[in-house]
């Protein structure tokens, strides 16, 4: 569907498996983003989510970061996406690309074309030392800081490399490691606390992550993930029927 329904918001289901009704758009532009790839229609999330968008980005701008490139939000209703995504259902989870040089406002047909470098080495061992910065850093901290976010998720290269420089900071829980995730980074916000019928994934283990676990990513079994095997979805929550439907 090419519209959100009527009505207030409403999330059924979980991340990976759900849908939203009453969902809002963000803007395709405001104080301090611009929202790239808007033929998707993609644009499309809870109004805490657009809320928390547009604080990151207020915040972002006081510290003099230049204006954020936001990816995907949802669909106007959630559910599962053609392609690109096995999340983003619930209309609580964004894409905030992780490009910090000066950008220039660009028209609607340009941000088709946004392409942004890998900030991690193409054996995925470590960050590009020729592109990360501190200033990647500070904005993650920054994301992770927000009231509502559940889990910030970006490449295991950033996450080892957040370990070195801030072990030990509150913060780096939220922050966990995902494939892909190299030029990029994944927020999610915990279910609101009225909506009954969303459902939160388990919270991030205790800790900063910076132990044991992060050397899995650079095993075999990680490199090389077994396929599953073809079959049908999982159906979703039986009020989506009603919201994928309604006219």
């Amino acid at each position: 569907m090419a519209k959100p329904t009527a009505g207030p918001a409403r999330v059924f289901g979980r991340t990976g498996l759900g849908c939203i009704a009453g969902a809002v758009a963000l803007p395709p532009d405001g104080p301090g983003w611009q929202a790239v790839r808007l033929s998707r229609n993609r644009n499309w999330g809870h109004p805490m989510l657009v809320g928390t968008l547009r604080d990151l980005a207020a915040r972002a701008k006081a510290q003099g970061f230049p204006a954020l490139w936001i990816g995907d939000l949802g669909q106007p209703r959630g559910g599962p996406m053609p392609y690109g995504h096995s999340s983003h259902q619930v209309g609580l989870d964004a894409d905030v690309w992780l490009e910090l040089s000066p950008k220039p406002s660009l028209t609607v047909a340009a941000r088709e074309e946004v392409v942004v470098p890998s900030l991690v080495l193409p054996d995925e061992s470590d960050v590009a030392p020729a592109r990360w910065t501190p200033r990647h850093a500070a904005l993650i901290r920054l994301a992770a800081e927000l009231p509502g976010v559940d889990r910030i998720f970006v490449h295991h290269a950033i996450k080892r490399q957040l370990c070195r420089t801030d072990a030990g900071a509150a913060w780096l829980r939220h922050v966990r490691p995902w494939r892909g995730h190299d030029s990029h980074m994944h927020i999610r916000l915990r279910c609101p606390t009225d909506q009954p019928d969303c459902h939160d994934q388990p919270p991030p283990p205790a800790g900063d992550g910076c132990d044991s676990s992060l050397d899995w990513w650079l095993t075999a079994e990680a490199r090389h993930p077994a396929q599953r095997a073809p079959g049908p979805p999982p159906p979703l929550p039986v009020a989506c029927r009603t919201v994928l439907e309604a006219r």
